[in-house]
């Protein structure tokens, strides 16, 4: 197994991402667009959800397949995202087609980022759904990571937050992604380090290449959360996509967002809290042409695993140092 060409969920031929980033805000919107509609599923493991058109994608309703999946900072404002998004959609004549009317589905998910220091006086209406039409027109194979889109206002426990993807190429040939914008309530690093709970899984020096710390702290295993540093430790949340170019049917894609969120256990400490919305959203391309047999499906649901625990610390380590923080990037630890 080994990174893809772009180490990114677009190396899942047929799917772009697009950012919208305001940073007077402090937050933003991030789009994964399927050039075709892909089988799409969803996993809710945190105890604080915020989220739209999730019930659909249960593998015993009706619709199988979805346009775009939307992450977004704004807590529940944030949602208004998709709406953005399914009017580009719906200009382009794309959706789910009923009678004469074509409806995109646009599923949604998003991270609290309010008190983030950014300028939430927005008047009467938020700003995400223009933020989210913006995303989708920025849609491309080649898309920034870190502070941008989703993960602007991202934060953890003891550095920034941000956006970050990865990819793998199994040896059967079929390829995974992950993206993942990243604000949890607890953290992505070891103790007092600045080593990743992840570096088990690292390719290369994609997030740092300092491997696990020797001696390893003493203390490591005492959480460090954001309730250390704010007593309503509310502000958290992370939201994912894992993708991959398998034939898959909704009940299988369902499965690997099930595995994917084994990543966030290996790569965050602690994860999926009763103050985390913790979601991964699954997105079968079909692109491959190939249904998996259960050996290479075992493979795909591992390396959705460590693939998404990849991502998470790449977003941490790509997030940068702006005017205004309230908590310093990984780089500058």
């Amino acid at each position: 197994m080994k990174p893809g060409a772009k180490n990114s969920i677009t190396d899942v031929a047929g799917l772009k991402v697009g950012n919208a980033t305001d940073h007077a805000l402090r937050s933003g919107v991030t789009v994964v667009v399927c050039e075709e509609p892909s089988t799409a599923a969803v996993q809710v493991l945190g105890g604080a959800p915020g989220t739209r058109e999730t019930d659909l994608l249960e593998p015993h309703n009706t619709v199988q397949t979805v346009d775009a999946i939307v992450l977004a900072g704004g807590s529940a404002f944030g949602l208004d995202a998709a709406s953005g998004v399914q009017a580009g959609l719906r200009e382009a004549g794309r959706g789910f087609a009923v009678g004469a009317f074509r409806v995109p589905i646009v599923p949604a998910a998003i991270l609290f980022d309010l008190m983030n220091g950014g300028d939430k006086d927005w008047g009467r209406y938020p700003p995400y759904r223009e933020l989210g039409y913006a995303a989708l027109a920025n849609a491309s194979a080649d898309f920034e990571t870190g502070s941008v889109g989703a993960g602007t206002g991202a934060l953890t426990a003891t550095v920034k937050g941000g956006l970050g993807s990865a990819s793998s190429v199994l040896e059967g040939g079929f390829i995974i992604g992950a993206l993942v914008a990243v604000n949890a309530l607890g953290s992505a690093t070891i103790g007092d380090t600045r080593h990743f709970w992840a570096a088990p899984f690292e390719e290369g020096d994609e997030f740092g290449g300092l491997g696990l710390p020797a001696p390893f702290p003493a203390d490591a295993r005492v959480p460090r959360t954001k309730m250390s540093r704010r007593p309503t430790g509310v502000e958290n949340t992370t939201i994912a996509v894992i993708a991959t170019d398998a034939v898959l049917s909704k009940a299988e894609a369902k499965r690997l967002a099930i595995a994917a969120h084994d990543g966030f256990a290996r790569a965050l400490w602690p994860a999926h809290t009763p103050l985390d919305g913790d979601l991964v959203f699954a997105l079968a391309t079909g692109g491959s042409g190939r249904t998996p047999a259960t050996e290479d499906f075992i493979a795909l649901c591992a390396a959705a695993a460590s693939t998404m625990a990849r991502a998470i610390a790449r977003g941490v380590h790509d997030a940068v140092p702006m005017p205004g923080d309230v908590m310093p990037s990984w780089s500058m630890r």
